[in-house]
């Protein structure tokens, strides 16, 4: 809980500090563009300005560093939202949704969502990091290889939500997209699918990969547009339907509040990441939501989720830096030598001696939230008005900044060549109808998969019974196997109830002497 005494001297902390809040909206609107171009990201920006905070004190170095991160946390959405391209990997599952609502002419609500749940949720995953910092950072220090191998297998069965219609094809996509996570050297010293190409023996750069896979059909469908939006009036960039989308978000508090739990608990394991936890919270309110069937096709609280899992993951990642000294991911180890630059060292020494200045820094990542939905807003307002720049000046600039973002992402050609290869790839993907998210998904799962399960073999020394000396990762298996059982109950239940619909339909058109018309199960065949 939290330490009263400390909590005071945090607050005279900040307020002594009042000149380090100036450098809340510049780094805000640096982390907001840097995550907004495809191909940078979150911890190159951080990685960029990380020189600047050498020549200032500590308490507004980090001020200045996380503000960064947390603008780096959002912008990714909007070039999801609008171009069906994510900025970040931290933003894939907000394309399901968010791409959809723009080409309904909904893109103004869809970022206004993106924006208030990134708000509130970010807000929420520091409220419970500033209460729960000590306890958490026991929990995580518990966590071990199969629980993290436990969580990657919950990531592999979201693709049964991010399948084709054929089942098939989709399995085929995930087996693929696993094989492609698996390529280079592994713990193990094997080295596979490199083609004796040496820049393959790290694996294959996953930021190029997916912007190459899902740029590719956008790209080329939109190529035969006059703009992203074909209906004039729906191109309204408007100030007033934005904050309306702000406010609509607060319809759904479940589904905030569901995406924000799984965000903490992911974005806290080190290694895993907010690319994870917001495909999980998507997987997760698709699967208990009553209108699954609406999902992907511009449901709000698809993207509400995914939003939500990414802001209060940040809290979770700060919670692992803080507590333990263990990044959570790339940005988080950026911070870290920021800490180290100052001569500070993170961990439970830090807490023990200095816990006036954790807490102050975790209340100013509050303050930094609250301030992103006015800086947000602007941003959105300036970003949006791409819809209304004509398709064959939009997409020149936008593979020509992702090519020089994959560049940048490697420091070699290897990147725009991984970015060329995997759009012919997402090309014949998408030709054949088979489902790119789920190659995605397996590229970025592919990995931590194989990884996790050759350090649990070799510390278990192959003995399936070890399982059941980790309670949390058999807490992790039957919440996977309860949520399985529900989905099938779900959708047995709804298959029957579509029965029973048709049937009184063709009663009632029997007792009509109405010609019935054709079965829903003819019309798919």
């Amino acid at each position: 809980m939290i330490d009263v005494s400390a909590f005071h001297d945090a607050l005279g902390i900040m307020f002594a500090s009042a000149g380090s809040w100036g450098w809340i909206v510049p780094g805000l609107i640096i982390g907001l563009i840097f995550s907004a171009i495809p191909g940078i990201s979150i911890t190159m920006a951080m990685a960029i300005v990380l020189p600047m905070s050498l020549y200032m004190d500590f308490f507004p170095a980090i001020v200045f560093l996380t503000s960064v991160y947390t603008g780096a946390g959002f912008g990714g959405s909007v070039p999801a939202i609008l171009m069906n391209i994510p900025g970040t990997p931290s933003s894939f599952a907000t394309t399901f949704d968010g791409f959809a609502m723009s080409q309904k002419g909904l893109h103004n609500e869809a970022l206004g969502h993106a924006l208030f749940a990134s708000t509130i949720c970010g807000i929420f995953g520091y409220v419970l990091l500033l209460l729960l910092i000590e306890p958490l950072a026991d929990i995580v220090l518990r966590i071990g290889p199969l629980e993290m191998f436990a969580v990657a297998i919950w990531g592999m069965l979201l693709l049964g939500s991010l399948g084709s219609t054929y089942i098939s094809r989709g399995l085929l996509a995930a087996a693929f997209g696993v094989l492609l996570g698996t390529v280079g050297m592994n713990t193990a010293g094997f080295t596979r699918g490199t083609l004796g190409i040496p820049v393959l023996l790290d694996g294959i750069s996953p930021i190029p990969a997916m912007i190459g896979l899902l740029a590719a059909g956008q790209l080329l469908g939109l190529a035969g547009r006059d703009y992203i939006i074909d209906a004039d009036g729906a191109r309204e960039v408007s100030i007033r339907r934005i904050l309306a989308g702000c406010w609509g978000t607060l319809k759904y508090p479940g589904v905030l509040l569901r995406g924000s739990i799984i965000g903490v608990v992911i974005g806290a394991v080190p290694g895993v990441g907010s690319s994870i936890g917001n495909l999980i919270a998507y997987a997760e309110t698709k699967r208990t939501a009553k209108d699954s069937a609406t999902f992907g096709t511009g449901n709000p609280k698809g993207v509400i989720a995914a939003e939500s899992a990414v802001a209060s993951g940040e809290g979770g990642s700060m919670a692992t830096m803080l507590a333990l000294g263990i990044p959570g991911g790339g940005a988080t180890a950026i911070l870290i030598a920021a800490f180290m630059m100052h001569n500070i060292v993170p961990g439970p020494g830090l807490i023990q001696s200095q816990k006036p200045m954790v807490y102050a820094i975790i209340l100013n990542n509050m303050v930094q939230a609250t301030v992103l939905l006015a800086v947000g807003v602007a941003f959105i307002y300036v970003a949006a008005n791409v819809v209304k720049v004509r398709t064959r000046y939009v997409l020149p600039s936008v593979l020509v900044v992702a090519t020089l973002g994959t560049y940048a992402v490697t420091g070699e050609i290897a990147g725009p060549i991984t970015l060329f290869i995997f759009a012919l790839l997402g090309f014949a993907l998408s030709r054949y109808e088979y489902p790119i998210p789920a190659v995605v998904v397996g590229i970025l799962l592919g990995r931590m998969l194989e990884t996790e399960f050759l350090r649990s073999y070799q510390i278990s020394g192959g003995d399936p019974l070890y399982l059941f000396q980790r309670p949390g990762a058999v807490a992790i298996v039957g919440v996977m196997v309860a949520s399985l059982g529900m989905t099938a109950w779900s959708k047995r239940k709804q298959r029957r109830a579509e029965a029973a619909e048709e049937a009184a339909l063709l009663r009632q058109l029997e007792q009509d002497k109405v010609p019935a018309p054709p079965r829903a199960s003819a019309l798919k065949g």
